[in-house]
């Protein structure tokens, strides 16, 4: 009988945060692999939980997921956590999920503390649709091309940050941009937690002068709606004609359309009924 993967959301600072059936899952799992077993060690001593533990992150993802892979299919049960928050996003993990997908090892998961999510709710901006982007790279110009490529997306943005960094994302962010809403979420769930709504141009100006403290996740406004192409006066009239078809005075629709395409209302009036002199 094969095991399985279950993915673990941890606590992003606050560890009252770790949900009685994430406790469970640690407590059950026949070993975990950790993003920084160091990290981990905390957060199970916190919980009195003693479990094997086996170093999982970026620069091993490919021969240690063989490795994991082997075990589960054996019929051990492995439970995957990153340092903070939900596995696979801006975390390892999403190469061992698609192992297990493709060698038919069931994953499942246990929902928990999300930064982006989190601060997106806060933020004040819209969030009926979002685009989570996580880090960006550390190359100042495939940085900057990345963020020319958004210049357009209505969506509102997520980007995850590190202090040291923060005042040249902010640059890049504005440089692509303009100056944009944006709210600064620092420090989550923890003592010194600061949600900060403003705009790029005044958030550039404070991280210039003042050193940025703790990890930052930045929720972006994104683009303004383009603009509805204006009708031109043929396609004016034939909205008129429509109007006045579908029961609306002929005076009536001509007075409508002028309002929604700035035409003259006489001039679409006079169209409609023909007796234009073009």
């Amino acid at each position: 009988m094969i095991g399985s993967l279950t993915l673990v959301a941890t606590p992003i600072g606050n560890l009252g945060d770790l949900s009685p059936r994430a406790v469970e899952a640690l407590r059950e799992a026949d070993f975990i692999a950790a993003e920084d077993t160091r990290v981990t060690l905390k957060l199970l001593n916190h919980f009195g939980i003693h479990k094997e533990m086996v170093s999982y992150y970026e620069h091993n993802e490919r021969q240690r997921g063989a490795l994991l892979l082997e075990r589960m299919l054996a019929g051990e049960h492995c439970v995957i956590v990153s340092d903070a928050g939900m596995p696979c996003i801006s975390d390892p993990g999403e190469q061992l999920v698609a192992r297990c997908a493709e060698a038919g090892v069931p994953v499942t998961v246990i929902p928990g503390p999300s930064a982006a999510i989190a601060a997106l709710a806060v933020s004040g901006l819209p969030t009926a649709r979002f685009a989570f982007e996580g880090f960006l790279s550390m190359n100042k110009k495939n940085r900057r091309e990345h963020l020319r490529s958004l210049r357009e997306d209505p969506h509102t943005l997520i980007f995850y940050e590190a202090p040291h960094k923060l005042p040249y994302t902010l640059a890049d962010l504005y440089e692509a941009f303009g100056d944009r809403r944006i709210t600064l979420v620092r420090e989550l769930t923890k003592l010194h937690e600061e949600i900060i709504r403003t705009t790029l141009a005044a958030a550039l100006a404070r991280y210039q002068a003042e050193k940025p403290r703790g990890e930052f996740v930045l929720i972006v406004e994104g683009a303004a709606p383009a603009e509805e192409p204006a009708l031109d006066l043929d396609e004016a009239v034939t909205r008129v004609l429509a109007l006045a078809a579908a029961g609306t005075g002929l005076s009536a629709a001509a007075k409508q359309v002028a309002r929604e395409t700035g035409h003259p209302k006489s001039e679409l009036y006079r169209r409609a009924l023909g007796t234009s002199d073009e």
